[in-house]
């Protein structure tokens, strides 16, 4: 492997864990490499589309890989599926691990790990490709979900940047009282409101609990008689609609590894839903315009 370039910036994803823990461990790998504090910088999906790439060198995390990124002495580690192979800069890829595992191996390549890196880096991996099989899943979900409740920076300021903190953190315990009490009550709440958006693509609203977890829960319990969901993504990112589709077990995507029946996933804006969105899965799109109004207006 190359030597890693200087960046200017780190940059990771604002909107889970994996960013997160991406964005923390390349600071370290930074400082142990460089001897400096290299900026972290943390954005959102709509607001990372819009930003400037004025810098000459940067490592960015849990970001697809596109050729706007393809830049001389910029390092990309993800895990999304991309279609676009780099010709300047240095892409570290794998659709079967998170971000935050790729980062944590390159750390490890370096002489960063501990114990406690291990685990966080495993929870991670299991929460952010939904490894539900696994025996951590639910505990992971609950590590997950301290970024979907209480923010990126505002758990990055009370940890002081010391990813390892989050481990056995105190308000893990206000996770698991949040899963055991919303997620049911927010699981028969959804099912109870589906807007149809065409016989087999139905718009999954949710008001309280882990709403990729309920509408993950919908259709592996073929609780609604839509094979399709569609759902609005959470308020920080809103402007995005989301796909989900279970996958035949056996099959590889998303980010999944064979054998645990992932989910494909498609994002975009509800008021740019179009036929050929359903037409790629084989789905009727007759009279899915007056239905995607409805599903404009809860996004």
């Amino acid at each position: 492997m190359a030597p890693l370039p200087k960046p200017e910036v780190i940059i990771t994803h604002e909107s889970d864990l994996d960013g997160l823990l991406s964005g923390a461990l390349l600071q370290r790998l930074a400082q142990k490499l460089f001897g400096t504090d290299i900026p972290l910088e943390a954005y959102h999906y709509n607001f990372w589309k819009q930003r400037d790439l004025r810098e000459r060198s940067a490592w960015v995390a849990d970001f697809t890989f596109e050729p706007r990124l393809d830049k001389p002495d910029w390092v990309i580690i993800d895990h999304h599926v991309t279609e676009t192979a780099p010709k300047n800069a240095m892409l570290i890829h794998d659709v079967n691990k998170s971000a935050g595992l790729l980062c944590y191996e390159l750390c490890r390549q370096h002489g960063i790990s501990s114990p406690a890196l291990d685990r966080l880096a495993h929870l991670n991996n299991v929460a952010d490709l939904f490894l539900e099989d696994d025996p951590d899943f639910e505990i992971a979900g609950d590590y997950a979900n301290l970024v979907k409740i209480y923010q990126f920076w505002n758990l990055h300021t009370l940890i002081g940047g010391d990813i390892e903190k989050l481990l056995d953190h105190p308000l893990l315990e206000v996770m698991a009282v949040k899963r055991r009490i919303e997620n049911p009550i927010g699981f028969e709440w959804s099912k109870s409101n589906i807007t149809e958006i065409s016989p087999t693509v139905g718009f999954m609203d949710t008001i309280v609990g882990n709403n990729n977890l309920i509408v993950h829960q919908l259709l592996e319990k073929q609780a609604t008689k839509y094979p399709v969901a569609s759902h609005a993504v959470p308020a920080r990112e809103r402007g995005f609609c989301q796909f989900s589709q279970p996958q035949h077990r056996g099959a590889q995507g998303g980010g999944k590894i064979p054998g645990r029946r992932p989910r494909q996933r498609r994002r975009c804006h509800p008021a740019q839903i179009r036929p050929e969105h359903f037409r790629r899965r084989g789905i009727p799109a007759a009279s899915f315009e007056s239905k995607k109004r409805d599903a404009t207006n809860a996004a």
